[in-house]
């Protein structure tokens, strides 16, 4: 996982989150964990499929449909960053087919004994 030895600034912090989503979109998951002080990227993606592909079909889909084909990573895309006021937690908006989804991609950077981490990320709805 990327550990800072001092606090790092959002400019690193949010090339280190752009880097992991590419690694999602990319279908590198084992890769993307190891950027970050890492949930559960099967629920990352299960809520980021039910954000976009989910909620824009009227369609009946399989309830594990979005494991078996993952194309729909590549129309997902990054939007905005929102910090916090001190600069330790921020969340990211999320497009699909360049429209922002309701479901955002949150982050905190946090200390530890070896330096500062990205943890995360939690799925705001």
């Amino acid at each position: 996982m990327q550990i800072w030895p001092e606090h790092p600034d959002r400019t690193d912090v949010e090339v280190t989150v752009r880097r992991y989503f590419s690694l999602l979109r990319a279908g590198r998951f084992p890769e993307a964990e190891q950027l970050v002080d890492h949930t559960s990227v099967r629920h990352v993606l299960k809520s980021l499929w039910k954000g976009s592909v989910g909620a824009s079909s009227d369609e009946e889909r399989a309830a594990d449909e979005w494991e078996q084909d993952l194309s729909w990573l590549g129309e997902l895309d990054l939007a905005d960053f929102a910090w916090g006021d001190a600069g330790g937690s921020f969340y990211v908006k999320v497009t699909y087919r360049a429209r922002i989804i309701e479901v955002a991609l949150g982050f905190w950077i946090k200390p530890t004994d070896a330096g500062w981490v990205l943890t995360g990320p939690s799925t705001l709805w």
